[in-house]
Order: structure tokens, then C-alpha cells, then sequence
């Protein structure tokens, strides 16, 4: 049975998922971050004291909404902060139903090893319970430095962890791999050895969005020509929310008869800021007969629940689970890209 104390983290971390779920603000994700730090400096007969005489609030980073959800928590009764933040954040499944049955794993997510906010274990245990077989680890390369960025030395360090997880999860597995920063020439940030010993790499454009057409189509094309690259993300850097991003401009027959030459895979990236590549480049790669890889770009476990809005755009353009790279096995996944 859990102690009070137990149940109240347990139910702060649930709201911490919902939130990240429906990308809110990163004050209020922070909000209740901030409660667990609070609650852990108790104990549990304090944490009971306190909520019996409704003192909660009086402590340090314990605001009206995290106070009623440890509250409720800690008598052990249904919390109505939580059903109503888990009805609000729930993310819909349309049309795309049929392929998001079919995906058996997530190919882009983060963890504090760069810029997302959750342990490795943590990412996979969401992953796992979301029905998955496997996710790939794809934490940035050392060039992004803002998002603290892995160089040689830290992907060794993390393919240590990787290994030991896969030892306690199995048959649940974490694939190696990384987001790899594409330099403005088209070359990668990272050796050739080092990406040739993980089991998937996503090449990106992370600077200098605004280059010009022929200077972007060229740098999109060296890095699909490597045969260590085996998927683009979030091709065009398009932003749609908040104050927006036009996406960067290139060549797109040039870039997907390269795609269709290299067999590298176009990313469905499902951020909902992001929501790149847009419906007419999606169709124009289809017209290709390229391969599809539906990904979160997770930053945290709650936002791998966001595969839908690929799923459905997918499907809302005709386009079914035989195109998505990730409807394949673990083995299938890590025996192509091998094989490129």
C-alpha cells in the first residue's frame, strides 16, 4: 500500500504528464515540478497534518491547484483537478486510427541528457505503456549546444545506459540513435564512426533556416546522401503556433528524388507547433513513394501520446500503414537502416 506521501507524487507527476500532454506553459508544468520538490521535504505525518488542517498552501512552491491535487491525494479520494485535466488534454484519434494500431514505436524523443525533461527510463516506461515495442533515443548532437548537445564522449557514456536498460525491460527495447545536427555545407557535427554504430540517426537543421533556395536544396541532399542518415525531421523547421515560423525553402523534387535514391525516410513530426512537413510536400513525397516515419519529437513522457495528429494527417491524404517505417518490428527498423 502506498504511503501518503508516495500517492501525493504520484498524483503530482500524472498532472505533470497531462500538462506536458497538451504542451502547456512551462510556468505551470514548473508549478507542480516545484510541489514535488516540496512534498519531498516532508514527512508523511506532516504531509497528513498539514492536509488536515488545510495548511498545505502555507509551504513554499504549494499553490491552490497542486495543494488540492496533494490533498486529494493524500486522503486517498478521486481528484476532480486531475479528471478534468485528463479530459481536457486527451488527444483524439480520427481517421488515422487503423495506422496508429500499427505502429509498434517512436523514431525521435529526447531526454536530460539534452533538452528534454525526463530520464531515459522514465521516456521508456511511458513508451512501454503506450503499447510500444521500442523507441528510439535520439537526444541532440553536440553542435546544439542551447539544447546541451551530446558530443562522442557523452553518446558512449549514454550507450552504457542504453544497454543496461534494455537488460531490465526486455523484450521492451531502446534503440541507440541521435538527432543529428546538419551543418550548413550539408555535413553532420558527428563522426561517421561514432553515427555508424547507432542503430537509427534523424538528420536535422537546427540554424540558418533562411538560406537560399539552391544553398538549402544542397544542403538537404548532402545529408540524405549519407548512409548513416536514415530519416529527415521536421523537414521545412516550420513553426505554427505562437508567432510562427515559415518553413525554409529548397527544392522539393530535387530533395525527394534524393529521398527515393538514398532510401532515406521522410519524419511526420507530430509537435503540435511543429506539424512539418505540411499536407502538399506530404503528398508530393508520396507521388516519390518514399517511406514515412511518424514521430513525437517528444521533450517529455507525456508528449509521446502525440502520434495521432501524424496518424490522421496520413490518412486524411490516402496514405496507409505500408508507408510508415514504424510499423515495422525492432528488428526490421535496425536490418534497414543497416542496410543503407
Amino acid at each position: 500500500m502506498q504511503t501518503p506521501r508516495a500517492r501525493a507524487n504520484a498524483a503530482l507527476l500524472q498532472a505533470v504528464y497531462y500538462l506536458d500532454r497538451e504542451l502547456a506553459p512551462p510556468t505551470k508544468v514548473r508549478a507542480f515540478i516545484r510541489a514535488l520538490g516540496t512534498v519531498d521535504a516532508l514527512s508523511d505525518d506532516e504531509l497528513v497534518e498539514r492536509t488536515n488542517s488545510q495548511t498545505l498552501t502555507e509551504l513554499e512552491g504549494i499553490g491552490p491547484s497542486t495543494g488540492e491535487v496533494i490533498a486529494d491525494a493524500v486522503l486517498d479520494r478521486p481528484s476532480s483537478y486531475l479528471a478534468k485535466l485528463e479530459a481536457r488534454t486527451r488527444i483524439p484519434i480520427g481517421a488515422g486510427e487503423e495506422i496508429r494500431d500499427a505502429i509498434r514505436g517512436d523514431c525521435h524523443l529526447h531526454s536530460v541528457w539534452s533538452d528534454g525533461a525526463a530520464p531515459v527510463a522514465a521516456m521508456a516506461e511511458a513508451a512501454r505503456a503506450l503499447g510500444h515495442d521500442y523507441m528510439v533515443l535520439t537526444d541532440h548532437s553536440a553542435r546544439l549546444t542551447i539544447a546541451h548537445g551530446l558530443d562522442e564522449a557523452r553518446v558512449r557514456k549514454q550507450l552504457d545506459e542504453v544497454a543496461a536498460l534494455n537488460a531490465q525491460m526486455a523484450p521492451f527495447r531502446v534503440l541507440s540513435g541521435l538527432e543529428v545536427d546538419i551543418l550548413e555545407d550539408g555535413s553532420l557535427d558527428l563522426a561517421d564512426d561514432l553515427l555508424a554504430d547507432l542503430d537509427i540517426v534523424v538528420g536535422s537543421v537546427h540554424s540558418k533556416f533562411r538560406m537560399p533556395r539552391e544553398d538549402m536544396t544542397r544542403r538537404l541532399v548532402m545529408a540524405i546522401a549519407s548512409p548513416h542518415v536514415d530519416m529527415i525531421g521536421h523537414i521545412t523547421n516550420r513553426k505554427v503556433a505562437g508567432g510562427g515560423r515559415d518553413g525554409s525553402v529548397f527544392d522539393a523534387e530535387i530533395v525527394f528524388a534524393a529521398c527515393a535514391r538514398f532510401d532515406t525516410a521522410i519524419e511526420i513530426n507530430c509537435r503540435p507547433e511543429r506539424q512539418d512537413p505540411p499536407e502538399d510536400l506530404v503528398t508530393l513525397a508520396r507521388q516519390w513513394d518514399l517511406k514515412f516515419c511518424i514521430n513525437t519529437d517528444a521533450h517529455a513522457p507525456g508528449q509521446l501520446e502525440w502520434q495521432p495528429y501524424g496518424c490522421d494527417k496520413l490518412a486524411q491524404l490516402d496514405i496507409g500503414a505500408d508507408s510508415v517505417i514504424n510499423t515495422w518490428s525492432a528488428d526490421e527498423l535496425v536490418g534497414w537502416a543497416s542496410s543503407r
